[in-house]
């Protein structure tokens, strides 16, 4: 009798597209496994990336808006899901591997910095070799989760992680879909804050983006989907019209929002932060947490200390800074 995975496996051969990455197809794991009765390979790596630390730490992560007070800007987290769900559409309109397009999206931030893509030029300024997210994030899966034991992920879901923003596109059309909904969700939902914010309102949009891609986030979010689901077969793409939108729309919002110096006036701080830490940390590796002390004994304390500061939160970051550069009052016994 087979078991649910099993079923599951037949389903994909019956329904997928011919250009669907199969589950049964994998490349695999760098340590192998003992199937699961129920959960096929890419749904184990999807659990795995929930429940680890490094998901959790996202939850206070600047996605746009420095360390937000508000309760409704976007987090590193709150992306992330976004980004998951349209990842998700996609995948099911185009008869794809929903799994495995769930999974890579869900991974694809964990090895982001605090304080958005202003600590990530930090760390790349200092770091020897410098620092890029999308590498950061291959490597907490692979070696800083667990322990330094790693989620032993499938290759596909691994690929899909590293490939999800420059360079070499993925291998699988998953891993392609998840880079084009990475875009997708950020664009809308930075328009989203920034109208929050006060930055500009709905109005304030290029007409011409309005007309093209919708006057409300929804609809945007719509016509964009729609448009990659209508002309996507073994390559990621929209139709003309709404690219250039897309391309428009793109441009407008790093001239408006982010180099905007009303939500980007704190950057250089944030910065000054994390660089100040890693030098510190490098200096006195002694310093460092236990499990990082490990790293420094395998791979030096540079390594060590960009590991611990890339997976810090916003809040913890300032912390750990605040504990070593801020004097403290005197307090009499």
């Amino acid at each position: 009798m087979a078991t649910i995975r099993e079923e599951t496996e037949r389903y994909q051969d019956l329904f997928f597209s011919p250009y669907a990455m199969r589950v049964t197809d994998t490349k695999g794991r760098m340590r192998p496994e003992e199937p699961d009765e129920y959960r096929t390979a890419y749904q184990r790596d999807r659990d795995r990336i929930v429940h680890c630390n490094a998901f959790r730490r996202l939850q206070h992560k600047t996605q746009v808006f420095l360390a937000p007070m508000g309760d409704h800007y976007r987090t590193r987290l709150t992306h992330t899901l976004e980004v998951a769900q349209i990842a998700r559409s996609l995948a099911r309109g185009l008869k794809l591997n929903e799994d495995l397009t769930e999974a890579i999206a869900l991974g694809h931030d964990l090895g982001h910095t605090p304080f958005g893509h202003a600590g990530e030029r930090a760390l790349r300024e200092v770091h020897p070799g410098g620092f890029r997210h999308y590498e950061q994030s291959l490597r907490v899966v692979d070696v800083l989760e667990k322990e330094g034991k790693g989620l032993n992920l499938t290759y596909e879901v691994r690929n899909g992680i590293l490939c999800h923003t420059e360079g070499k596109e993925a291998d699988t059309l998953e891993g392609r879909i998840v880079k084009i909904s990475d875009h997708i969700a950020f664009l809308n939902h930075d328009i989203d804050d920034a109208i929050h914010a006060g930055l500009f309102t709905e109005t304030d949009l290029p007409g011409s983006i309005r007309n093209t891609l919708g006057k409300s986030k929804g609809q945007r979010i719509d016509t964009m989907v729609r448009s990659v689901i209508q002309n996507t077969d073994r390559n990621v793409h929209m139709d003309p019209v709404v690219e250039r939108a897309y391309h428009e729309l793109k441009d407008w919002l790093f001239e408006n929002v982010y180099t905007n110096p009303v939500c980007k006036g704190e950057e250089g701080k944030a910065q000054a932060v994390v660089q100040k830490m890693y030098l510190y940390f490098e200096q006195r590796p002694e310093a460092l947490p236990e499990e990082y002390q490990r790293i420094v004994e395998r791979e030096g304390a540079s390594r060590a200390a960009c590991d611990y500061i890339s997976g810090m939160s916003d809040r913890f970051a300032l912390y750990v800074y605040e504990s070593l550069f801020v004097p403290k009052p005197w307090a009499e016994v």
